[in-house]
């Protein structure tokens, strides 16, 4: 097998290969590596290569559905024995897991060959991928670009052909907003359905999920399967699926109600291109006997937008202060806009965090009357174009001020002086669609149907009710055969 024979395969189809022995896990894992070293240099997709530990595993004995085939973990909460995870953070670069996250030990045990681990943003913090630590991912349609973030060193290595698909996590749109800039597909499941730990709880209240980016539906399927279960040490266990993914996928939905709007608040009326993905999405849609219908969105989302930073804020300045309580590290050791961010979740307060978390109910009420009149509610998944590389980088007397107000216990200032409204607009003004899923737990799902005049993928969502997850890959996959885009592969960085 050549470099471009194994390309051309998804994860499922390298695991048959194997079964029927036609091809070793260790001619794979070399594939995987050749490709790698090809096009990482460009890239910067993938920051820890494990390769002690995949050399041990394909000379062993492998097992599970994915039995052989390569597999990235991302670089923040998918902790891998032996190995760091720095979550892109300097205080976290030089310590070693003692265990496996509960979710690394079920892609494991599917027989997943891990080669590395994948860049991501400072403590997962912004919607593209440019760590001070590691330096900025790339997009290999277009290496000027960002994958996204905050799995935007998963879904760069997927979309180049390094592996057929990779680890993730969601906590705002980080699954659906990488795989929406590279052209694949990218589930954020339901709330408590795959696991966390055992190093934490559920994150961020309970917003972020564990997931994949993948190249096909059925891959997507197939590997939450494989993670997806329940956890005795959870808080809570959330109702399992009646039939598995791969089984969903078999089968096509009937007639379903879709509404969908590209309006945002925060952006203001859709771009071109967003407003193109919609029109593409629809017609699609229409053609396969689906009730298509444009409406006003059920839910502001500049208001939801201050919700989500007043929680993000918040939950951020508990995890930098964990981390100097654990590691000794000092300012220094975070980028200056992380420091800014903690200073706001600080000066926030308890009450501030707390009417936050009541202000989702009314989002999660307005979704729940919203889905008594339709089945899914469509959105482009990102507002434009995947943006350029630096776009989003703070200048550096900005960083100089965060980084005073965060020794001065500035954030007071920081709030009144218009800040969080600022970064409202500049960093989830391309991103605005994707919170709503994590603040009311519901399942969304990122598809690669709209490609822009300059050939740049920009993925189009889908948000269903509670447990809707095997559902939403069932049109997924009807999408998929109606507009094949498993063939199309960025041209090689």
């Amino acid at each position: 097998m050549n470099i471009d024979e194994y390309m051309s395969y998804d994860a499922t189809g390298l695991a048959q290969l194997v079964a029927d022995k036609q091809v070793t896990p260790a001619e794979l894992l070399d594939l995987a590596r050749r490709r790698l070293a090809e096009v990482n240099p460009k890239l910067n997709a993938v920051v820890i290569e494990t390769a002690d530990a995949a050399d041990r595993q394909v000379a062993g004995e492998l097992t599970g559905p994915f039995a052989g085939v390569p597999f990235l973990l991302k670089d923040l909460a998918q902790e891998y024995r032996g190995y760091p995870t720095t979550s892109g953070c300097r205080a976290l670069r030089n310590l070693p897991e003692p265990r496996n996250a509960l979710v690394t030990d079920r892609f494991l045990a599917a027989g997943l060959v891990v080669v590395g681990k994948t860049n991501t943003p400072e403590l997962g913090a912004k919607g593209v991928t440019e760590p001070d630590l590691w330096g900025p991912a790339r997009n290999p349609w277009d290496t000027s670009r960002t994958p996204g973030g905050s799995s935007g060193g998963s879904a760069a290595a997927v979309a180049a052909g390094v592996v057929p698909a990779a680890g993730a996590n969601d906590g705002g749109g980080s699954i659906r907003i990488p795989a929406a800039t590279t052209g694949l597909v990218g589930l954020k499941p339901s709330r408590g359905l795959a696991p966390y730990g055992p190093q934490t709880g559920e994150p961020m209240f309970g917003m972020a999920v564990q997931g994949v980016v993948a190249r096909t539906v059925r891959d997507s399927a197939g590997l939450m399967d494989a993670i997806v279960g329940p956890n005795p040490l959870a808080d809570y266990q959330a109702a399992m699926p009646a039939q598995r993914f791969v089984e969903a996928v078999g089968s096509r939905p009937g007639k379903l109600r879709i509404a969908f709007s590209a309006h945002s608040a925060i952006s203001g009326a859709p771009t071109a291109e967003a407003a193109a993905a919609m029109t593409e999405a629809a017609a699609v849609l229409t053609e396969l006997g689906h009730e298509v219908t444009e409406i006003a969105p059920p839910y502001d989302d500049k208001a939801l937008a201050q919700t989500f930073l007043t929680l993000w804020f918040a939950q951020l300045a508990g995890q930098v202060d964990e981390i100097c309580e654990r590691t000794g590290a000092g300012n220094d050791d975070f980028e200056a806009d992380t420091l800014a961010m903690v200073e706001l979740g600080r000066s926030g307060g308890t009450v501030k965090a707390l009417r936050a978390l009541g202000e989702i109910n009314g989002y999660t009420q307005a979704m729940g009357r919203f889905y008594e009149s339709y089945d899914y509610f469509m959105t482009p998944t990102i507002a434009q174009a995947p943006i350029e590389v630096g776009a989003l980088t703070t200048a550096a007397p900005v960083k100089v001020g965060a980084r005073v107000a965060h020794r001065l216990h500035g954030g007071r200032l920081l709030l009144a002086s218009g800040v969080v409204d600022q970064m409202i607009e500049e960093n989830l003004g391309w991103v605005p669609y994707t919170q709503m899923a994590n603040l009311t737990g519901r399942p969304a799902i990122s598809v690669p149907i709209h490609w822009t005049a300059d050939g740049l993928p920009l993925g189009v969502q889908f948000n269903g009710p509670l447990g809707s997850d095997g559902a939403l890959l069932q049109l997924a996959a009807q999408l998929e055969e109606a507009r094949p885009w498993i063939g199309r592969f960025p041209a090689r960085p």
